[in-house]
This record gives structure tokens, C-alpha cells and sequence, in this order.
């Protein structure tokens, strides 16, 4: 476990691996942990093939500094992973994620393209329906505990608990907002995740992926997911100049399935992603 400070901002990460081994950033969804069920398993897999794994907590997740700068929170998650990459002199990563850390990803890849060896993507948010569940439950939450009880509420909501619990300062970061400056921010946040038509990824414009041309492989959505359309997952494919689209290694109601599981000891809704490392070690020799 190690934390560095980056602009004022404390990040918690871990660096599993061989010190001169090729890297590989895994970056889970959500707001959840780096040590969430599922993901540091999936890390030693990836370890295990060969690679050095860097796992870190984002701002607002585990034990990293509560943060609301920037002009959307994947925004902020994108710059952050640019300056952890240069804070710990890593010249070049390959890029590992779902769901939410795959869309901070690809932001991220099109600040430093040259940088990043390979991206290998899955759950990739979006459609019309996702995007609003986004805005409201992320944003929308927040500010309206905020307009009903000012900050102290929204320190107390669940959505914070464990990153208190974890860093215990992070509740007068909340704390020092005030009510009315922070309900702007949140509509400003939420209004990032606004569904365009023929945009599968917010914030990513046109130029943005002809300048994402590193080997990427994108998993295919399930047809029944409405978090993460499958028309999301082909149309970021297609974008791509070297994107490679793959079928996953679960059936077509995973998501769905896994949504159910409680957030218990040793339980959570990436539990499965070790089925993945065969074909990101796969993926991972051959760039």
C-alpha cells in the first residue's frame, strides 16, 4: 500500500509485480475500491502472467481524498491517472478496465495516446437510460441532500460512508463546500453524462478516436444489459481505428446477475472478473 499527493490530492494505490515488469493500470467501475471483491484477484492473475499491475483508488473512492474539482468526475479520474503515471515515471501502461474505469480510460488514452501500450475495455456505459441512472445517482443524490440539509447531509449519505471510514478527513473535504457552490458543481457533473445520439462515451469527441489508434480489445455487451448497451460496446468498437471486438467469457445476463450481489465480505458485482485474465494476458503478450 503506498499514497502519494498529487496537486493537493491524496491518492492510495498498490503496485503488484516485478519492479521491471510492463504495466498494466486496472481501474474498476463505480465508486468502488481498488481491494473490492474480484479486482486484486484479477491483479494477481495478471501478475502472475507476467506483468506489473498498478491498482489505485480514485478520487471519491476508497481511501484516495474526496474531490469534486474538475468538469466531470471521469474528467477528474482521467487527469488523475495522467499524473500518477508521470508521478511514478511510468513512460507507457497498458489500460485494463470496466464500466466506469473504462470510460476514464479512454479519456485518459486520448490526453497521452503515445503512452498507452494497449487498452482492454469491458462494460462500457452508455445509452439514454444508463446515462440518466449516472447523472441521478452520482449527482442527483448529492445535490439534493445538499438542498435539503446542506453538506452535513451529504456527508452522511451512504455513497460516502466507506471513503470516511477510510480517510477519515475526507468528511471536512465534503464539509468544506459550500451548499449552493456544490449543487452548481453537481448539476455541472451530471450534465457530462447527457446521452448524444451516435456518442457512445461522453467527453470523447471525433478527433478524440482517431487519435485512439493503440490495440484495444472491447468485450461485446450483453444484449440484455441496459447499463452497458451492447450497441455502446459496437459502436466504440467501429470508432476505433485498431479496436477489436470480442464475445465475454459470461453469459448474456451477467450483469443483470451479478447486480444482485450483496456488497458482503468477499462478495461483489466484479467478483467474476478473474475469468478475464486468460484473454487480457492473451491480449496483454501480444502488443
Amino acid at each position: 500500500m503506498a499514497r502519494i499527493s498529487i496537486d493537493g490530492i491524496g491518492i492510495d494505490y498498490e503496485i503488484m509485480g516485478p519492479a521491471n515488469a510492463p504495466l498494466a493500470v486496472l481501474t474498476p467501475g463505480g465508486r468502488y475500491a481498488r481491494d473490492y471483491p474480484g479486482v486484486p484477484q484479477l491483479g494477481q492473475k495478471i501478475t502472475d502472467g507476467g506483468y506489473r499491475v498498478l491498482l489505485w483508488d480514485r478520487p471519491n473512492c476508497g481511501a484516495s481524498d474526496v474531490c469534486f474539482q474538475g468538469s466531470s468526475e471521469s474528467a477528474l479520474h482521467a487527469s488523475m491517472l495522467v499524473a500518477l503515471l508521470d508521478a511514478l515515471g511510468a513512460s507507457s501502461a497498458a489500460l485494463v478496465a470496466g464500466s466506469a474505469g473504462a470510460r476514464l480510460s479512454l479519456l485518459a488514452a486520448s490526453q497521452c495516446p503515445e503512452r498507452v501500450s494497449g487498452m482492454f475495455l469491458w462494460w462500457i456505459s452508455g445509452g439514454p437510460i444508463a446515462m440518466a441512472q449516472l447523472a441521478a445517482y452520482y449527482c442527483g443524490d448529492a445535490a439534493i441532500a445538499a438542498a435539503r440539509g446542506g453538506m452535513e447531509a451529504v456527508a452522511a449519505l451512504p455513497g460516502f460512508a466507506q471513503q470516511i471510514e477510510r480517510n477519515p478527513e475526507n468528511r471536512n473535504r465534503i464539509l468544506a463546500w459550500e451548499a449552493d457552490a456544490f449543487i452548481q458543481r453537481m448539476q455541472e457533473w451530471a450534465a457530462a453524462y447527457a446521452w448524444v445520439h451516435g456518442v457512445p462515451v461522453p467527453g470523447l469527441s471525433a478527433d478524440d478516436y482517431e487519435r485512439l489508434t493503440m490495440p484495444t480489445t472491447i468485450l461485446r455487451s450483453g444484449q440484455s444489459d441496459i447499463s452497458h448497451t451492447r450497441e455502446t460496446s459496437e459502436q466504440l468498437a467501429e470508432l476505433m481505428p485498431n479496436a477489436k471486438l470480442l464475445e465475454p467469457p459470461w453469459p448474456d445476463q451477467e450483469w443483470n446477475n451479478v447486480s444482485l450481489i450483496p456488497n458482503a465480505q468477499g462478495r461483489g458485482r466484479f467478483e467474476r472478473w478473474p475469468l478475464l485474465a486468460p484473454m487480457i494476458l492473451d491480449f496483454l503478450n501480444q502488443i
